[in-house]
C-alpha cells in the first residue's frame, strides 16, 4: 500500500516544529502500515518504522498527518498542524529492537534540520495528550535520543523542597497542559523524564521539572521560533 490518503493541508499557513515519537501497540507493523493507509481508520503518521530498521514514508512532511488527536503542546492545539508524526512498531510491553532505533537516530537529525525542530521539541504522544495517551512508553530508550542531540535530559544537581504548586507551574512553562489532574500530569512527565520511578511525589520530581523549565521554557521557543 502506498501513501496514506489521511492527511490534509496544515492550517494557517503552519509548518512543522514539533516532532511527536508514537508506538502502533500493534504487534505485526505491516497491520499497523496498513491501517495507517485505510481511509476508513482516519488516523496517519508520516513515517513508520518497522522492528527490521525499515522505514515507510506514509505523508508528506509538510502536509498534515491525523497521528496526534486531541492534546496540547504549550500554546499549540492543533498539533497536527504544527508537527511531524513518527509511528515505532512495538506492542507497548517490548524493547524497542535495535535495528528500529538505529533507523530512528537516522532519520531524525536532517527532519530536525530541516524544519529547525529543537530538541526540546521532540516530545513524546504522552506528552501532549497525557492521560489519553501513553506512547511511546516506558521502554523508549529518550537516553540514546538525547546522546545524539535529539531530545533533552534535566540536569539537577540536587533535590528541592516539593511543592506541587511549584511544580505544576514548572510543567507548564515545559509544555505540559496544566488544566489535566496532578497525577496524571505527574505520570506523564516521569514516563519522559525520569523513567521507572513510581515512588510518591518527591523534591527530585520539583527539581527536574524546575531545571527543564529554566532551561527550555516554551515561551522562549515561541519568542525565537
Amino acid at each position: 500500500m502506498g501513501l496514506s490518503p489521511n492527511f490534509g493541508p496544515r492550517r494557517d499557513g503552519a509548518v512543522p516544529d514539533i516532532i511527536v515519537i508514537h508506538y502502533t501497540a500493534m504487534a505485526d507493523w505491516t497491520r499497523a502500515r496498513d491501517w495507517l493507509c485505510n481511509p476508513e481508520a482516519e488516523v496517519s503518521a508520516h513515517y513508520i518504522i518497522s522492528p527490521q530498521g525499515e522505514v515507510r514514508q506514509l505523508v508528506e512532511e509538510d502536509q498534515r498527518a491525523w497521528h496526534a488527536g486531541a492534546g496540547s503542546w504549550g500554546d499549540v492545539t492543533d498539533v497536527n498542524s504544527r508537527s511531524i508524526g513518527i509511528e515505532l512498531s512495538n506492542d507497548g510491553a517490548s524493547p524497542f529492537s535495535a535495528p528500529l532505533m538505529d533507523a530512528l537516530c537516522n532519520l531524525l537529525p536532517d527532519m530536525m534540520d530541516r524544519w529547525a525542530v529543537p530538541a526540546e521539541r521532540v516530545i513524546g504522544h504522552s506528552d501532549l495528550a497525557p492521560g489519553r495517551k501513553i506512547d511511546p512508553g516506558a521502554r523508549f530508550d529518550w537516553a540514546r535520543l538525547v546522546r545524539g542531540g535529539m531530545a533533552i535530559e534535566a540536569r539537577p544537581q540536587a533535590a528541592i523542597a516539593a511543592d506541587r504548586s511549584v511544580f505544576l507551574q514548572d510543567l507548564t512553562e515545559i509544555g505540559y497542559d496544566a488544566g489535566i489532574e496532578e497525577d496524571v500530569l505527574l505520570s506523564a512527565f516521569r514516563m519522559r523524564h525520569r523513567q521507572g520511578f513510581d515512588g510518591p511525589f518527591d523534591g527530585w520530581d520539583c527539581a527536574i521539572a524546575a531545571d527543564l523549565a529554566r532551561r527550555f521554557p516554551i515561551a522562549k521557543h515561541r519568542l525565537t521560533s
